[in-house]
């Protein structure tokens, strides 16, 4: 950390300067010692605010008006916030502070350009002739010291000032900002938060304005699931504001965070943007065609997700992420945590299990939106307009409102559930919901038009549904957490034939969901433990390095072992495909370039083919049994023909793990070959079969799940796969083998569940947030039986 310095540039600080900077600032500074796309800027420190405060002679005047007013009063709240901006507006600043902001604003320019010295799109005659025209145009924002801190979001309490051009307005904007500590909201905020008026300060942050075409916000995990496998981003045309305040509802984009796929792609109109016009912005109004186009191409979508996950990597911790894009070039403004992460999945399985609930009521919405906030909401509508009506809800009311912005944050805490017509689900009203584990709907573009105040309503925050009246069987659902706790309690205790095994790829995951009521690991995906090696394991060959290798696998794999021992664990060898190999470092060298990677150069015949690279893996497994551990089992993929098990099996037979105590030896069935021919292959040895729903439903039915002009026909409920589901299970059980499937059907269909643990199926294995409610599935279904 720095010592007591006035202004910093961005570099000269880190995230362990929260105290001086803020959140926002030491973010960005973190963020440029990353080498991450950063508008420059420079920081006016906490210490200036509170030595701004101290020359003025304002601390007591400050507290003497902040003891006397009634927080939950909004005209008394508004009226100490009034006096006490116009005391600092009124004060002046030290002349001391006005010749260093101004010297680093007359720098701003030059220094920028010396930290993008290799961009070769900016010609040194240009960068030259800059500095005899404009001066830059900044924007100037709050960075509060308990703003944008793990236990505390509330993103936006302060004010942010964009296009700000010239020395005077910019020195008349930092004290707007220190200002803006004192508006309403961020009073009624530290007052909720329990932080100190006194000792919260508040840095200035001055950066380079990017002019953004569009801009977004993106976040690490899906903000509602909680589901760290994707990539969220929501994206507008114009300045960043509209899309926070929920002024307009963004296009919503979903990446798979493992191979980048765009998972899903909801365009949606937008009317209206922001844009900077002379000193200011203005509101202009977008033609439908343009309006109705998708805001980001696949390759902005792309390019944004590699960024949001390098940020994620480099906090090792998710990120609410706000970006803009100038001139195709994406910049990042600003990265905080996301702070609305359960500490448990049992909320996440109530929320799901209220959803489906409310969906077997045989009752149709009569609005829906963005599923912004999840779980149930039943109360009366009480719709309004803007900040000033928040004095009209009251305690369990349904806030309905066109968007919302921290002002509303004291009804918000009062209310059942938020409705809105604007918005996506990085809104504010998202996020605060979130936050306040209040349910809420975004984006429904008509929801102050068609509610009516005082009529009841049920909203189902994690479907995105409202439906009129007060639904009967969530009654117990809305009122009692007390039977929460027990319906989750009661699912940890239960018992069943069937097995119920988790997906898993992540040691750190491994001991928080050995804890839970899980039979074990049905499917230990080897990709992610490879990827975090980083780099391809023929390198290590080549470099006779191996043990490195295997030493890394092992131990990531003792991890999975030592969390669930006794309980087996399923690892399924490496199953990337070339175009996932190329990625890692050196893969270039050895990997072909293939037009249909999922079709080409992977599974038992990769194994085959590069069995040097399979005995890394081999031993690996070697050394968990040397360890003492018997509960680690091998699992291949992508089988296709007899003969390629026959080798592999040799393979394995010749590493010496068939002699290994307890050591199981499995397949995946995903080809249809495998699948329709499986009787020859269980002739071959082997203990049991996992059945890989995702490969095997696109090659059944001839289409690829990704694309989104055929996605639709992708279904695991189809009739044909299900027969093939069927014939798989009662077979093993003809062999007196072990079946088993861990698609993501099992999480997502409990009518397919049904279907197979009728047919005789021994386990199933599922994400973690499907465990509990898939164990209360099969209890009710065996118990049926």
């Amino acid at each position: 950390m720095i010592s007591k310095k006035s202004i910093v540039w961005f570099e000269e600080v880190n995230k362990n300067d929260v105290g001086l900077v803020g959140g926002k600032g030491a973010n960005l500074g973190e963020m440029v010692n990353a080498n991450l796309p950063i508008p420059y800027g420079f920081i006016l420190t906490s210490h200036v605010y509170f030595d701004f405060i101290h020359r003025a002679k304002l601390e007591s005047k400050i507290k003497d008006m902040l003891s006397i007013i009634n927080y939950d009063n909004p005209s008394e709240l508004q009226q100490a916030s009034h006096h006490i901006k116009q005391l600092i507006l009124d004060s002046e600043m030290p002349n001391y502070l006005i010749h260093s902001i101004v010297s680093h604003y007359e720098q701003l320019e030059q220094k920028e350009e010396s930290s993008f010295s290799n961009n070769s799109l900016i010609s040194e005659g240009a960068k030259s002739l800059k500095h005899l025209f404009k001066p830059a145009i900044v924007a100037v924002r709050s960075s509060a010291t308990a703003e944008d801190l793990p236990t505390a979001s509330f993103a936006g309490q302060q004010e942010t000032y964009l296009n700000v051009q010239g020395d005077a307005r910019l020195l008349n904007k930092v004290k707007e900002c220190w200002a803006s500590l004192f508006t309403p909201r961020a009073i009624y905020y530290r007052f909720q938060q329990g932080f100190s008026d006194k000792k919260v300060g508040l840095a200035v942050v001055v950066q380079r304005m990017v002019q953004s075409q569009k801009s977004g916000i993106s976040f690490s995990i899906d903000p509602v699931t909680n589901d760290k496998g994707k990539i969220v981003i929501e994206a507008i045309y114009g300045l960043g504001e509209y899309i926070v305040g929920g002024k307009v509802t963004p296009d919503h984009y979903e990446v798979d965070k493992k191979s980048f796929v765009i998972l899903k792609k909801e365009v949606k109109e937008q009317r209206i943007m922001l844009k900077k016009s002379a000193y200011s912005n203005k509101e202009v109004e977008l033609s439908k065609s343009l309006g109705n186009e998708q805001k980001l191409s696949d390759e902005e979508i792309i390019k944004v997700a590699f960024l949001v996950k390098d940020i994620e990597k480099h906090y090792f911790f998710p990120q609410d992420i706000e970006w803009a894009i100038e001139k195709d070039r994406v910049y990042i403004v600003q990265s905080r945590p996301i702070t609305t992460i359960k500490s448990n999945q049992s909320s996440a399985i109530r929320n799901q299990q209220d959803a489906e609930k409310l969906k077997t009521d045989n009752r149709q919405p009569i609005l829906t939106g963005s599923p912004a906030s999840p779980g149930i909401g039943v109360g009366s509508v009480n719709i309004i307009h803007n900040p000033r009506e928040i004095f009209k809800i009251r305690h369990g009311d349904i806030l309905v409102a066109p968007q919302t912005n921290p002002d509303y944050v004291p009804a918000m805490k009062k209310a059942a559930a938020i409705i809105t017509d604007k918005g996506g689900r990085t809104s504010h009203a998202a996020i605060v919901s979130r936050e306040l584990g209040i349910p809420a709907v975004v984006g429904t573009e008509k929801a102050t038009k068609i509610l009516k105040n005082e009529m009841v309503v049920t909203v189902n925050g994690a479907t995105g549904e409202v439906f009129k009246g007060k639904i009967s069987n969530q009654s117990s659902v809305v009122g009692s957490q007390q039977k929460k706790d027990k319906l989750t309690t009661d699912n940890r205790i239960l018992k069943t034939k069937t097995h119920v095994y988790v997906n898993l790829a992540e040691p750190e995951q491994a001991q928080k969901i050995a804890k839970m009521n899980v039979d074990g690991v049905g499917l230990l995906r080897a990709e992610f433990i490879i990827a975090q090696i980083g780099t391809h394991p023929k390198e290590f060959i080549r470099q006779k390095k191996q043990h490195l290798f295997i030493n890394k696998l092992a131990k990531d794999l003792s991890i999975f072992s030592k969390a669930f021992s006794p309980r087996p664990v399923i690892y399924r060898a490496t199953d990337f495909k070339t175009n996932e190999y190329r990625n890692l470092k050196g893969g270039r060298e050895y990997e072909p370039h293939e037009e249909n990677p999922m079709l080409g150069f992977r599974g038992a015949y990769r194994y085959i083919a590069n069995s040097d690279v399979f005995q890394l893996e081999l031993e690996a497994i070697k050394k968990i049994y040397q360890l003492g551990y018997r509960n680690l089992h091998l699992m291949i993929p992508f089988v296709r023909v007899p003969w390629e098990l026959v080798k592999v099996k040799e393979l394995v037979q010749k590493a010496g793990l068939t002699n290994l105590p307890g050591f199981e030896f499995l397949i995946m069935v995903e080809v249809p070959a495998c699948a329709l021919n499986l009787e020859e292959f269980i002739k071959i040895g082997i203990n049991g079969v996992s059945i890989g729903t995702n490969d095997l439903t696109m090659m059944l039915l001839g289409v690829d799940r990704d694309n989104e002009e055929v996605s639709q026909i992708y279904d695991e409920r189809h009739p044909a796969v299900v027969k093939v589901l069927r014939d798989i299970v009662t077979t093993s059980s003809k062999y007196k083998i072990t079946s088993s499937i861990c698609g993501q059907a099992a999480s997502d269909y409990p009518d397919l569940v049904e279907e197979l643990v009728q047919a005789g199926i021994t386990s199933v294995s599922v994400n973690p947030d499907a465990i509990d409610r898939t164990r209360e599935l099969i209890y009710n279904i065996e118990k049926k039986m």
